[in-house]
């Protein structure tokens, strides 16, 4: 079995993946999605995609698309969603990412699903979004603003009620907002969040993500955060799971936080780096992804749409 694994860099990861795919003799080849084209008139199938131009991959594990335009990005995403209409299993397929990747979908689809997450609004309009947090700094609370896309804790910022004062919330021309705020009540601060991931629709593995410094609220690994092997109790499990199936995510990395009314999902992570979590787990991570894909995705797998 050829499979590709889309990625903007070589790394640990796909090292770790590579590794996994040659344990179940299978042949891991990295490419980046911005060299792969639509191509109707020597393509295959329409695709054209470096190492595979005799025939598609057998499926595909998707590590990074790298930042473009929006019509850059489209095109990525459109070789995924073309994938997967001709059959080829896509490890999460385009529409997880896209799902995931839009923090303002991620709320309004955990929220559909009544799994426990802040409160959040994605809003154009400066004016409205500054009523918006002055009502909540008049009720003394504060909201997270946050890059719609972002990742790793970076351009977070409290606005509203913060330490006992009132903070306004910035231009939304500042580079990463896109003009635009998405924001999300801001729980108070704790020590740890907890990563939990998902594989198949089963949490597999947790850790606590503990903050760098006393007050410290914002606890990614990329910030400072160390990682701590966490108990992967029934009730965490059974969130991160829900927030995986209301996404249709083949895995995920959940992000959760403790709160009075119990733990709360923030963000779903469609490309979860697993680097910290590993240090922490007894478990090959890769191996169990690479399992995953083989085991279950390929095997449901349309087969008449391959075989024709």
């Amino acid at each position: 079995m050829r499979i590709a694994i889309f990625s903007d860099e070589i790394g640990w990861h796909t090292r770790q993946l590579q590794a996994a795919l040659r344990a179940r003799g299978a042949q891991g080849r990295c490419v980046d999605l911005a060299d792969c084209d639509i191509d109707l008139a020597r393509g295959v199938q329409g695709l054209s995609i470096p190492g595979f131009r005799e025939r598609l991959p057998d499926a595909a594990i998707v590590r990074g698309i790298a930042g473009g335009s929006f019509e850059q990005v489209t095109k990525r995403l459109g070789v995924l969603h073309a994938l997967r209409e001709l059959g080829i299993p896509v490890y999460n397929d385009a529409r997880a990412i896209e799902r995931s990747v839009d923090k303002s979908m991620s709320s309004l689809l955990l929220h559909a699903a009544g799994v426990a997450t802040p409160p959040a609004w994605a809003i154009e309009s400066p004016q409205a979004a500054q009523r918006l947090v002055m009502r909540e700094s008049a009720a003394r609370r504060a909201l997270v603003l946050k890059p719609l896309f972002g990742s790793q804790g970076h351009g977070l910022q409290r606005v509203g009620w913060v330490d006992g004062a009132h903070l306004p919330l910035p231009a939304l021309d500042t580079p990463g907002y896109g003009r635009m705020a998405y924001l999300q009540r801001f729980i108070a601060a704790q020590a740890h969040d907890w990563r939990v991931l998902v594989i198949g629709g089963r949490a597999r593995a947790a850790m606590q993500r503990v903050g760098s410094g006393a007050g410290q609220w914002i606890h990614n690994i990329a910030q400072g955060a160390r990682p701590v092997r966490a108990v992967l109790t029934p009730e965490l499990a059974a969130l991160a799971e829900a927030a995986a199936r209301a996404l249709g995510m083949d895995y995920a990395g959940v992000d959760l936080l403790p709160s009075s009314a119990g733990p709360q999902v923030l963000e779903v992570n469609g490309v979860a780096a697993w680097h910290g979590l590993q240090r922490v787990t007894a478990f090959n991570i890769a191996q169990a992804i690479v399992d995953d894909l083989l085991d279950r995705r390929m095997a449901r797998s349309a087969q008449p749409a391959r075989s024709a």
